[in-house]
């Protein structure tokens, strides 16, 4: 073996420089960085052939005075922390004091700059970043100037690594992206190959986001705003109706600082996960304050990871702060007494299905098609009547027109015209009963007088037998008749709607893949998810005036009825505005 010897200067700053110097985007972050920790309130780049052959970012920060100018291309100087107490509570963007001396390592770098209290001097000072080089006066009137020339110029196989122009400055673009939406209080601007590509003025944060982000990413977001002690969560996130037409990501910034954290992302997918359609992602612009000593930002060289001394509060803090948004689509209250509900008007309603034995248990009212033998009935306290102005203002989904071909409903607001998916808006109404109703242990369950016979396999007639009680729990009573036979006697009274032979073999096909302890912990909600699908009213049945009613007046009392379980939309509006540009109205 080689005798140990200590490494000369200049390849331990390459060394470091591979930490810290992936790409030109890494360089760029840096200083931008550094530009707002020194206070600026303009700052301009200007990039070639993606950052790699120049980057060059000015601003009218505090400057560097002319004695620190060579100091601030050493490793490990900074102005930003004095000791380990500085250490647990950063709270700048920059703070390890490498980002100058990794890049001077690696690229030809310039170093111009002028104190904002340097009254004594007439002029800026330059520096190169090579060895030896002496401070030279220079021409600028505040702040400072740093040009990066021939990143890697000096380790070509690295260089070999880069991308190509346009992916390159595509990483660029992203990174001065992602500081110029935590700072709306600092103009920006960014050129390429001499071509202006964003100029920013200071705005307010909503406008900076949707400069950013577009005014398409605005429209169909939902604005936030929770605080919790020294937590404060505010920001933007999209409505799960258009998450996945955005590809924007989930930008999410602590302390001004972006960040990839799996607490964040975690929370957040929780958050949407009963309302996003399929493998769609949840696109949202998020800002969380905490105290700088509650969180780690000295846990990678790039600094876009972090650690929080508390992972869990902020976990439940951010899931909460999110679900709340969500749900809050509709503030109407609870239906006042005399209202129907649909498929269960206060213990009163029953479906039957007369070529299955079954029988309601008090009379129907109002039949839902002219085929009784073959439909269900429902009853309810309420007949249509036209309603009040202050009526219709008081329900934000007004009240019920007519039904399009038994699948839309057509409602009046204030506002114009509403129209419902009905069978997606009562499939989000029973889920949402139905995990309530689990988590109360009050699952109600409902007999039938003749019991459901489906052939099944020995398995599912041994599981069923085996855990009956458990099966209880999600209302079903379900029991071997025969060899090769099982016999719904009961299902959930939430969804006396749907086929009781369907939705016994969605509850065993789930307990058979997931097993019994999943279902009724991490897996319950999707099993519950795809049961009120099975329950809820289907499409093509008739539903008269008052059982349409029933249903937006529910809807409105409903958490996330803005969309069904699978994250479909259930609603839609349009204004009277958009109804007189159709027709050309005042023109």
């Amino acid at each position: 073996m080689p005798a140990i010897q200590r490494l000369p200067d200049l390849l331990i700053s390459q060394i470091a420089a591979g930490e810290v110097v992936e790409r030109p985007a890494s360089v760029l972050k840096e200083l931008l960085e550094n530009s707002l920790d020194a206070g600026s309130t303009s700052i301009s780049v200007h990039l070639e052939e993606g950052g790699v052959k120049l980057i060059r970012v000015a601003d009218d920060g505090c400057g560097i005075e002319h004695g620190e100018l060579a100091l601030a291309l050493t490793r490990h100087a900074t102005s930003k922390i004095t000791s380990l107490d500085d250490l647990e509570g950063v709270a700048t963007l920059g703070f390890r004091g490498e980002a100058l001396a990794s890049v001077a390592s690696v690229a030809r770098l310039t170093l111009t700059s002028r104190a904002r209290n340097a009254h004594h001097s007439s002029h800026a000072w330059k520096l190169k970043g090579e060895t030896g080089a002496q401070p030279e006066p220079a021409a600028l009137m505040a702040g400072t100037v740093v040009d990066m020339r021939d990143l890697y110029f000096n380790t070509p196989a690295r260089r070999k690594f880069l991308k190509s122009e346009a992916t390159e400055f595509a990483h660029c673009a992203d990174a001065f992206k992602r500081l110029a939406l935590t700072r709306p209080d600092v103009a920006f601007s960014l050129a390429h190959n001499g071509r202006t590509v964003l100029q920013l003025a200071v705005a307010d944060p909503k406008q900076r986001i949707a400069d950013i982000l577009g005014e398409d990413f605005i429209a169909h977001c939902r604005p936030l705003e929770a605080t919790a002690g020294d937590l404060r969560l505010s920001g933007f996130i999209i409505d799960p109706t258009h998450a996945g037409e955005h590809q924007q990501g989930p930008h999410f910034f602590v302390n001004n600082r972006f960040v990839r954290d799996k607490v964040l992302t975690h929370a957040l997918r929780q958050a949407y996960q009963d309302v996003l359609h399929g493998s769609r992602q949840a696109s949202t612009c998020l800002f969380l304050d905490i105290n700088p000593k509650r969180v780690d930002v000295n846990v990678h060289p790039a600094k876009t990871e972090v650690r929080f001394r508390d992972a869990h509060a902020v976990h439940q803090f951010v899931f909460h702060a999110v679900q709340r948004t969500l749900t809050a689509l509709s503030p109407a209250p609870l239906p006042p007494a005399g209202e129907g509900n649909i498929m269960q008007n206060r213990g009163q309603t029953t479906v039957f299905y007369e070529n299955r034995g079954l029988s309601p248990i008090s009379p129907p009212i109002s039949p839902i098609s002219a085929e009784p033998a073959t439909q269900a009935y429902f009853t309810f306290a309420a007949g249509a009547q036209t309603p009040s102005p202050a009526e219709e203002a008081e329900h934000p989904l007004g009240y019920a027109l007519a039904q399009l071909h038994g699948i839309y409903l057509l409602a009046q607001n204030t506002e114009g015209l509403v129209l419902i998916d009905m069978h997606a808006a009562h499939e989000r109404i029973v889920y949402e009963k139905l995990k309530a109703a689990f988590d109360a242990h009050q699952v109600a369950s409902q007999p039938l007088l003749i019991p459901a016979v489906f052939s099944a396999e020995a398995l599912d007639i041994a599981t069923v037998e085996e855990h009956a009680e458990k099966l209880a729990e999600f209302g079903f009573d379900l029991a071997a008749v025969g060899p090769g036979q099982l016999a719904v006697r009961a299902v959930p009274a939430l969804l006396t709607a749907g086929d009781p032979v369907a939705l016994a073999r969605v509850l065993i096909a789930e307990w058979r893949e997931h097993g019994l302890s999943q279902l009724l912990t991490e897996e319950r909600n999707a099993l519950l998810a795809r049961m009120a699908c099975h329950g809820a009213v289907r499409a093509h049945r008739n539903l008269s005036l008052p059982e349409m009613n029933a249903l937006l007046r529910q809807m409105e009392a409903t958490e996330r009825a803005g969309q069904c379980n699978h994250g479909r939309p259930t609603w839609t509006a349009i204004s009277l505005a958009e109804l007189d540009k159709l027709f050309l109205r005042g023109k």
